[in-house]
């Protein structure tokens, strides 16, 4: 589909409450069935918070630490978590005991860096996505500006320690969901606005193609709601001189990605998250101007609420859910 089909009203993003987490970076936020929020900080921690819809319940607690820096999530059914460590690799952590392991940390003979989102299916085969292969975390901006096409869809097998490759030159891969059936997986491309889907069964069986394009801003993290539909996180609006740039050649973005990485970073303050279905239909598309919270790299469902995560604050916003579409 060229173009995404909006059958959801526009809404007002306007968060009711900010929860401190005493860390800066809460970059993904995962939801566990009791309704806690899982998060990763810019230090290492994993933190849950319980509680989070009412102020006078709200309690943050730490679970473990990584010893990196946590980015994507994936709650397990065996009470563990999946971990993508943008320094370490792909991280399996009890939370009973807080013990973190590697299951990976190599691919095709290089280490694993810049692990960024990841989910595990039914059959315990686990897909996450590496966002650059040229720029560490840190210079995230770099890539996008230079527009590498270095990203990876990554498909780690049951037993296995080294992934496998399905998918590469991936524009700043990031945010990562299943269909409701676990026939395809939704894949975000941050660098050029687009959702893309690959198939993990049916006749088009590992064929790439375009699920939702020209989205309204620059998707992050995915996360599918139980049987709702995905929200694409949507770290930043829509850029056209960087859509310019991008059609220069390769010097001349190298160049101004040297300056980009040189130059104080501040988000914008316009913020945005949209709920996709299976079909590519948007039915929610919320928005926020002028937004305090700024940057939000992630979006979930908890205790009624809608949750949102961000690379830039120290903290998590809580949303009122907007209502179903008819």
């Amino acid at each position: 589909m060229a173009h995404p089909r909006d059958t959801g009203r526009r809404t007002a993003l306007v968060p009711r409450r900010f929860v401190a987490l005493g860390g800066r970076g809460p970059e993904d936020v995962v939801a566990d069935a009791r309704g806690r929020v899982l998060t990763g900080l810019e230090d290492g921690r994993i933190v849950r918070v319980d509680g989070i819809a009412d102020p006078a319940r709200t309690r943050v607690q730490v679970i473990a630490e990584t010893g990196g820096r946590p980015l994507g999530l994936e709650l397990l059914p065996d009470e563990a978590l999946l971990v993508c460590d943008a320094r370490r690799g792909l991280l399996r952590i009890a939370l009973e005991d807080g013990t973190a392991g590697v299951l990976a940390d190599t691919v095709a003979g290089e280490p694993l860096r810049f692990a960024s989102n990841v989910v595990a299916l039914l059959d315990g085969t686990v897909y996450f996505t590496v966002s650059s292969r040229s720029y560490p975390l840190e210079h995230w901006i770099g890539d996008l500006v230079e527009h590498t096409g270095t990203g990876r869809l990554l498909r780690l097998a049951p037993g296995e320690k080294e992934p496998e490759v399905l998918l590469e030159g991936l524009q700043f891969a990031n945010g990562l969901a299943p269909s409701a059936d676990e026939s395809f997986l939704v894949v975000a491309q941050t660098g050029v606005r687009r959702l893309t889907r690959y198939w993990l069964a049916g006749p088009k069986q590992g064929r790439a193609e375009t699920f939702v394009d020209d989205l309204p801003g620059q998707p992050d993290n995915l996360w599918r709601a139980p049987g709702g539909p995905i929200w694409v996180a949507l770290a930043g609006p829509r850029v056209a001189a960087l859509e310019l740039l991008h059609r220069r050649g390769p010097a001349v973005r190298r160049g101004a990605a040297r300056l980009a990485v040189r130059t104080p970073f501040r988000p914008p303050g316009t913020t945005g998250v949209v709920a996709v279905d299976d079909e590519g239909r948007i039915l929610h598309h919320l928005q926020g101007r002028r937004a305090r919270f700024r940057m939000v790299t992630s979006a979930c469902e908890a205790d009624g609420r809608l949750i949102l995560g961000s690379l830039w604050e120290r903290g998590l916003a809580v949303c009122e859910l907007p209502a179903s579409p008819d």
